[in-house]
């Protein structure tokens, strides 16, 4: 009958055993916790860092494009509204005649001078003129087609009248150039 009071006493021992490797285990369960704890805090932290960092690497990106193009094209608005200026010294130097130039050639001189100043401000600030020819191919990105009309000797497509130069602002189009087009069919 001792045999029982022994596996009371193993059994007991293996209790305390159990108990004692669980009283281990809570006292170093706290410490890996917290470690663990800490861990995960660096972690975020550190996302959140790069994820910030990166944001403002792209703010300055963003900000270094948006003032380079307020460089490039933020005159556009007042570039615009000089087109009219060019159409109308363009349309009295056209309009002159030989007489006209043999009797005023110094205002016509005055006119050609103010033309060359203004295309040179122009040049300065990147705005080219797109003068297109008659004889050359429609272009949508560059030309507005005002008529379409047939002509005999021409094809479909072709600028057969200019009826205002374009322009263009660094590689931006300001005004296209206003032309008639040829609908000729081929035949």
């Amino acid at each position: 009958m001792a045999e029982p009071k022994d596996q009371e006493f193993l059994d007991d021992i293996e209790q305390a055993e159990a108990e004692e490797q669980a009283v281990q285990a809570e006292e170093i369960d706290p410490e890996q916790a917290e470690l663990d704890a800490v861990r995960a805090e660096r972690d975020e932290l550190k996302d959140k860092l790069l994820r910030a960092l990166a944001e403002a690497e792209n703010t300055r990106k963003r900000s270094l494009r948006d003032r380079r193009e307020a460089e490039q094209y933020g005159g556009s608005r007042l570039a615009r509204d000089m087109l009219p200026i060019y159409d109308n010294l363009k349309r009295a130097l056209d309009s002159a005649t030989d007489e006209q130039r043999e009797v005023s050639a110094a205002l016509i001189e005055g006119v050609e001078l103010t033309m060359r100043e203004l295309l040179n401000v122009f040049s300065k600030h990147g705005i080219q003129v797109i003068a297109p020819e008659v004889g050359d191919k429609f272009d949508p990105q560059l030309h507005e087609a005002m008529f379409e009309a047939p002509v005999p000797g021409t094809k479909a497509g072709d600028i057969i009248q200019v009826q205002a130069e374009g322009f263009m602002l660094h590689d931006r189009l300001l005004r296209p150039a206003q032309v008639g087009v040829s609908s000729m069919k081929e035949s």
